[in-house]
Parts: C-alpha cells; sequence; structure tokens
C-alpha cells in the first residue's frame, strides 16, 4: 500500500493492510474480489477485474486492479501486490453511451408500434393483442408482475372491449372482456379523457362483475387515453400487483408508448373498415355476378286484370316508406318480381337487393347466410363471410319462404328486425344494419303461430305490411298477354320466329287450372316452343292434365273441381300446414266460406 493509495482511501499503510481493505470496496463487490484473490496460485500467480470502491468521502468510485502473488520457496503465497487506477469517468461514459442505446433502441420500437397495424393481415381482435403483446415487450426494466391492456370503446354498445396480454411466461391473446364505462378506473380514464394513476388500487371498491374481474389481483394502475383529435378510441392501462409499482419515469415511458399505440389502434380500425368494405365489396360483386347471370321469370309485370292492378297499387302506396312488407302467394305467382318492385320504386333503388330462399339453404348454414361468420366459426370457415343482412345495407333483403325458418333462428331475426343490429356467427361485434325487409310465403303464417311452428311476435313483425299476390287462375284475362310475352321472349331466346297462337290452344289454356301458376305457364311455353316446327305455336295439350282440361265449362265449375280435387289430395283436412287452405293459397275461412257456396262436403 503506497502513498498514493492511502490518500486515494483516506487511511495508513497499517489501516488498510490485509483484511481491513475489504470494507472499503462496495457489498456488491465484495464477494467477486474475494473470489478473485482466492483463485491465485503458483500456475495462476496473476489476475485481475474491476469493481466499485467507497471513497472517504462517501462516494462510489470505479477501480481496475491487477493482483500478482509472491510465493516462499515452499511455493505458498507471502503476499499479494495489486495495482489499481480509477477508471469512473470511463465507466460512466460507458453507462450513459449504454443508456443512450437502450433509450435510442426503445424510442424506434415505441414509433414502431405505430406501424404495427399494417403489417399484421388479420381480424381487428388480433391485431390488438399483437399490439398489446409488443408495447408489454418493449417495457424492459418493468417489475415482475406487471401487465398492459387495451381497452377499446365500441360505439354500437357504448362499452369498453378489454384486450390484455399478461407478461409472464405462456401467456396468449385471449378474447376481449365486456366492460361497462362505469364502476372501474378505465371507463373513468375513458370518459374523462384524462390520465389517472392509482398506486394504491383497491379491487373491493369497485362493483362486482366484469370490472372486478379486470381489477383482480392489480395494487397499482396507470389508465391513459388513446386520444387523436377530437375522438377517444380507447385507453391504455398499465396494472402491477405492487402498490405505488410506477415512478415518474415509468409514466414518461408510457405517455410515450401511449402515443404510438394510438396511431396503432387508428389504423388498425381503419384497416378493418377497410378489410369490411373490401370482403361486402367482393360478396356484393359475387352476388350481382350470380344476378346477372341468373335468368329471371319476368323482364316486366304483365297484366291489364283488376286484381293485379290492386296488387301494384299496394306496391305503390308502401314501396316509398321503409315498412317490412309480407308478400302471400302460391309458389310461381311472382312474389319475387312483387318485391323486386317496391324495391324500385322506394328510396333504397340505388342499394342492393339481396334475395335468400330460406327454404333452400340447409338449417344449420342458414344462420351463417343470414347474418355472416368469423374465421374458424366452425369446421370449415376458413375465412370471414359477410352475411346477407350486412350484404343489404342501405338496401333491400328479401327473404323467400320466410315460414321455413327454422324455430331456434326466429328470435335472431326477430331482433335484428328491432334493434337493426346484430352479430356474425362466432363473433361478439355487434353490427349495426339499415335494411328494408320484404319477406314472402305461400304457407299461412297464422296458422303456423296457432300450431306453435311460428312465432307470434315475429309474425307481427312481419306482417306489417300484407301483399296477396293472385294466383294465376284468379287473373284468367292476364293468360294471354303473359303467354304472348313468354313466346316472344323464348322464341327469341331459341333464334326462332313464332308469331301465331291457336285460337283453341288460348281457349284452353284460359280455362286452365295452373296449379304451378305463372312459372308452371313459362316452362310449358318453352316446350311448346322446341316442338314448334314452324312459326305456329304448338301446345302439347296431353301433358295438361285431363281432369282440369275444361275447356267450354263455367269458371263456377272449374274452381269447385279444382277445390274437390286438391282436398282430395289432402285428405280433406282445410287448415294445417299440409291442409287444403296451404296448397291453395288462401286463409281457412275464406276456404270453408267457398266450400259452402260452392256446394262442396266430403264424399262419404
Amino acid at each position: 500500500m503506497n502513498e498514493a493509495s492511502c490518500r486515494y482511501f483516506g487511511g495508513t499503510k497499517e489501516e488498510l493492510t490485509g483484511t481491513s481493505f475489504i470494507p472499503l470496496i462496495s457489498d456488491e463487490d465484495q464477494a467477486a474480489v474475494l473470489e478473485r484473490l482466492s483463485v491465485l496460485n503458483a500456475e495462476q500467480p496473476v489476475s485481475g477485474g474491476e469493481h466499485r470502491a467507497i471513497k472517504p468521502d462517501g462516494t462510489t468510485a470505479w477501480q481496475e486492479w491487477l493482483d500478482h502473488a509472491i510465493f516462499d520457496d515452499s511455493g505458498n503465497i507471502t503476499e499479494v501486490q495489486s495495482i489499481g487506477r480509477d477508471i469512473t469517468e470511463r465507466k460512466q461514459v460507458e453507462e450513459e453511451r449504454e443508456e443512450l442505446d437502450r433509450q435510442l433502441d426503445r424510442a424506434q420500437k415505441v414509433q414502431a408500434i405505430g406501424l404495427l397495424a399494417g403489417t399484421m393481415p388479420s381480424d381487428f381482435g388480433n391485431i390488438v393483442c399483437g399490439i398489446v403483446g409488443y408495447t408489454a415487450l418493449i417495457m424492459d426494466g418493468m417489475p415482475e408482475g406487471f401487465h398492459v391492456s387495451l381497452a377499446i370503446h365500441q360505439p354500437d354498445t357504448n362499452q369498453l372491449a378489454m384486450y390484455s396480454q399478461k407478461t409472464f411466461r405462456g401467456s396468449k391473446p385471449f378474447q376481449p372482456l365486456m366492460l361497462p364505462l362505469d364502476g372501474h378506473p378505465v371507463g373513468l380514464s375513458f370518459t374523462r379523457r384524462k390520465s389517472l394513476m392509482l398506486g394504491r388500487l383497491d379491487a373491493t371498491a369497485f362493483p362486482t362483475g366484469p370490472g372486478q374481474v379486470y381489477m383482480k389481483g392489480l395494487r397499482s394502475l396507470y389508465c391513459l387515453p388513446l386520444e387523436s383529435g377530437k375522438r377517444v378510441w380507447g385507453t391504455m392501462n398499465v396494472g402491477g400487483r405492487d402498490v405505488q409499482m410506477f415512478d415518474e419515469d415509468d409514466r414518461a415511458l408510457f405517455d410515450q408508448v401511449a402515443k404510438q399505440v394510438t396511431l396503432a389502434v387508428e389504423n388498425a380500425l381503419a384497416f378493418q373498415e377497410i378489410a369490411d368494405l373490401r370482403n361486402k365489396l367482393t360478396e356484393e360483386k359475387l352476388y350481382l355476378e350470380n344476378e346477372i347471370r341468373a335468368d329471371h321469370n319476368f323482364d316486366k309485370i304483365i297484366g291489364e286484370s283488376r286484381v293485379l292492378k290492386e296488387v301494384l297499387r299496394q306496391v305503390e302506396t308502401v314501396a316509398p316508406t321503409d315498412s317490412t312488407v309480407l308478400i302471400q302467394g302460391e309458389t310461381g305467382t311472382g312474389k319475387e318480381l312483387i318485391a323486386r318492385a317496391i324495391h324500385d320504386l322506394s328510396t333504397r333503388q340505388k342499394g342492393t337487393f339481396v334475395k335468400l330462399n330460406c327454404s333452400a339453404i340447409p338449417a344449420g348454414l342458414l344462420e351463417s347466410e343470414l347474418f355472416g361468420h368469423e374465421r374458424g366459426a366452425f369446421t370449415g370457415a376458413i375465412a370471414r363471410k359477410v352475411g346477407r343482412f350486412e350484404l343489404a345495407d342501405h338496401g333491400t333483403l328479401f327473404l323467400d319462404e320466410v315460414g321455413d325458418i327454422p324455430p331456434e333462428l326466429q328470435p335472431k331475426l326477430l331482433r335484428v328486425l328491432q334493434e337493426q343490429e346484430f352479430e356474425r356467427l362466432g363473433g361478439i361485434q355487434t353490427i349495426r344494419t339499415n335494411v328494408r325487409l320484404v319477406a314472402a310465403t305461400n304457407r299461412d303464417l297464422t296458422e303456423m303461430v296457432s300450431s306453435g311452428a311460428f312465432r307470434q311476435d315475429l309474425y307481427y313483425r312481419l306482417n306489417v305490411f300484407p301483399v296477396r299476390v293472385p294466383p294465376l287462375r284468379g287473373r284468367t284475362e292476364d293468360i294471354p298477354p303473359l303467354l304472348w310475352h313468354f313466346t316472344r321472349r323464348i322464341a327469341r331466346r331459341m333464334h326462332r320466329t313464332i308469331d301465331t297462337i291457336p285460337t283453341d290452344t288460348m281457349d284452353r289454356l284460359v280455362h286452365y287450372q295452373w296449379p304451378g301458376n305463372i312459372r308452371e305457364l313459362e316452362n310449358l311455353v318453352e316446350r311448346s316452343v322446341i316442338l314448334s316446327q314452324g312459326s305456329r305455336l304448338q301446345l302439347p295439350i296431353g301433358e295438361l292434365e285431363t281432369n282440369l282440361d275444361v275447356a267450354g265449362t263455367s269458371m263456377e265449375s272449374v274452381e269447385r273441381n279444382h277445390i274437390v280435387r286438391v282436398l282430395d289430395e289432402s285428405n280433406w283436412v282445410v287448415g294445417g300446414p299440409n291442409g287444403a287452405a296451404t296448397r291453395l293459397g288462401m286463409k281457412r275461412t275464406t276456404l270453408q266460406s267457398r266450400m259452402e257456396k260452392l256446394g262442396i262436403s266430403k264424399r262419404r
């Protein structure tokens, strides 16, 4: 121990010799120094290292030492000579450089948060969970037991969707916890648009429910509103399991991170909106292409009969409103054409006319067709699907054969009609829609309500404005123009010329009962055009049912024979879903009145 060392450590040579020197080394480094000295031997007589020492004024200084062991003739260490120098300034420079590098790296990572949304081709929930996880990773140096969460405001429900990714090993993103705006500090920070620091959190102070579930185990919480312009998207929340867990430096970091998280969330919402619009446009494009390829039954409504004019008057009356319309009538009477007329005459004519035949879709897939589904909602759901209600937003949705909707799906249909909102199958986000519904059925919904097969409240919601389309046998004066319309159209499509329809052919068709209505007439005309060799329409009379081929008989006789035939087919059951009234497209009481007038009674 020379004089310079004595002056440096503030003691005499005798005081600083031997083990008395150890207390001058900082507590953190004493064990390392003793271990360094203990390894000195004949094979390794030299060692060295750095440690911190306590100077006489109480300050800590960094020193670099080189130790050299001196041995006697027996190979035992007699003394250790050490040469040291003060490296405090060098250490300070290194630490400052490391801190600058760390801060620069952190700043770059913080700024990268704002760009995260554009690198995550997934749905909004996964994007937010990714932002949460990345945010937690860049907050290095945080004590054990902290976690980060994002609460995103849901305008439709006025709730906060809480996305959380705990920093414990093995944690995974999970579905958000839906929180009300009151009853917990997260909602308070959002509604007040102010940061909120709670250093001694007491979860029992919050009411039971989702708010308390989120607060479970937290003792410290810092909530920061994610504010951009005049809008608050939600809050970023940093929680900890210890009281007073975060200091001012932590808060400064959280403030910086929150600004970038706001940008990321804003981008995520924008990307989600773009993705939703793109999906909707894709679905709408495919739908409209299919509609263009489809061969509609009519180019326009054909007929001048009194009953048809009454239907069209009703259409003109209800079309400008947004009221729900229920179109009733037998199969093949042109209910879809009436629905299209309602759409074309409404204020929604520039929107999409979307149709769905409820009887043509398996019951298990009907909910997905109506409301859409999220990826993974069920086996085979490999991508998100936009449903018909979402596709028809600001347009008209036509539900054909609405009476075939299964009972378990009827409450969901009622809800979307009443609240104008729904969730996709497998999803949690509430979607608002602005749709005008036109429904159609060939079944007696009142009978179905009586039998419990159809919800009464849904029936009343659908039956706001009923329109009954008459069967073709009830508007026989429209058969000639319809016959000419179909003949010319089909002949043109087949590159044929037909300009003559025999009088006897026309008479037979006028007196035929047309159980398949206009659809049957169109199909019969197509077969006739195929069979016709010249310019004269040749009707396959033999295909018409002989018991209904009653040319020359009165209309009353025709009606009576037809009702009797349908009663025979129904085993003389008048009401119910399989009764004669349903098959004839009329109410049970109406059929009973007609039977009494025509003198029809059950055969013995």
